[in-house]
Order: structure tokens, then sequence, then C-alpha cells
């Protein structure tokens, strides 16, 4: 049913919002460059690595030795809009299409963290990876790295229809106050380095 559900809903809502995507691609063509998409292979369920795509939100800016510079620096004020309405995630739809994402799950993380993870937080790869989940509302960035899995393993003990539909309007609420974009001093969230203890 959550397959059906997440296929369904995807469909449609690209007929409603084909017209904003491809507004949206087209600024940040103009204001960022090519490419539009920002591509990174992330863990799927059972950690199974996948491409995911996102409006990219940040330059290239390099420094004098050819390097990247730090987010802060290269994320543009169009960048920051567009991850503060969190619009950068639209191109995820394609994931929940091709049954890599779901719309409501734990989200896809970096490859890097999967041998950091206990036992108990690798839990998260039990079920598809989200574009909001539980952790999304009720907290997203602002909350500490442990927290944050506390909340998706709790989503995957107690996952259902009526939570996840819960859990999007709950996503719809806080995209429009904006809450817990990043945490204070980063452009999004600091990397989770390990744990100092096991849960």
């Amino acid at each position: 049913m959550k397959r059906i559900f997440d296929v369904v809903a995807v469909l449609v809502g690209l007929l409603l919002i084909w017209p904003l995507i491809l507004l949206l691609a087209l600024l940040v063509r103009i204001k960022l460059g090519a490419p539009i998409f920002f591509c990174q292979t992330r863990p799927g369920m059972g950690g199974k690595p996948f491409k995911m795509y996102k409006f990219r939100t940040m330059t290239d800016e390099r420094d004098a030795k050819g390097n990247l510079l730090p987010d802060e620096q290269r994320l543009t004020s169009f960048g920051k809009f567009l991850r503060s309405t969190s619009l950068d995630e639209l191109p995820e739809l394609i994931n929940v299409l091709k049954g890599e994402m779901s719309l409501v799950g734990p989200r896809p993380l970096l490859m890097e963290y999967l041998p950091l993870y206990s036992s108990e937080q690798a839990r998260r790869h039990e079920v598809r990876p989200g574009i909001t989940g539980w952790a999304q509302v009720n907290g997203r960035n602002a909350i500490s790295w442990e927290d944050k899995f506390k909340l998706d393993v709790w989503y995957v003990d107690h996952r259902s229809f009526w939570l996840d539909i819960k859990i999007l309007c709950m996503t719809f609420a806080k995209v429009f106050k904006r809450e817990g974009i990043s945490q204070d001093g980063q452009a999004t969230a600091s990397k989770f380095t390990g744990n100092q203890k096991q849960f």
C-alpha cells in the first residue's frame, strides 16, 4: 500500500507542479550554472547505493589551490532559499518513482556513515529512505545525530500508512515555518563522526 501511495501521489504531484519544477531548473541554471542537479550516491534500503537527485544550491567556487571553498561560502542566498523551502528536494521525486526512495522514511545520508552506525542505528536502513521523515518533523538539522537516529529507528518500529500521512502534513507546516534548517554555525549540519556511546 505504501508503494502504491508513493507512486500515485508523485504522479499526481508532478502533474500539478511541473511548471514550478521547470522554473526552478531555469533559475538554478541562470544563478548557479550547470549542472542543474546535484547527484550523490547515498545508501538506500539495506544500505544499497543509489544516485540521489537534488537541485544544486552551491557554487563551485574554489581557493587558489583548487580546493572547494567551505559550504557556507558557496551557499548563495538563492541556494539558502531553496533549502529553507525544501524546493531543492523536488528532484528526489524521480528517486521515489524509481523505487529507490519513499515519500516518508529516514533521510538518506552519506555512504561514509555506514560503518559508523551502532547496530541499532543501522536499523534505519530496514526501510526505504524518504524525502521527509519522523526526524525531519521533530527537529530536522537542529537536533543531535543521536536524537535523529533514535527518531529514525522509532519510525521503523511504528511505521504505518496513517503515520506517513501525519508526517507529510507536519512536513508542510515545518516547511512553511522554515524550522530546523541548520545547526548553529553550520550551512546545514555538522558531519556524523561516530558514537561517543552506543544506545
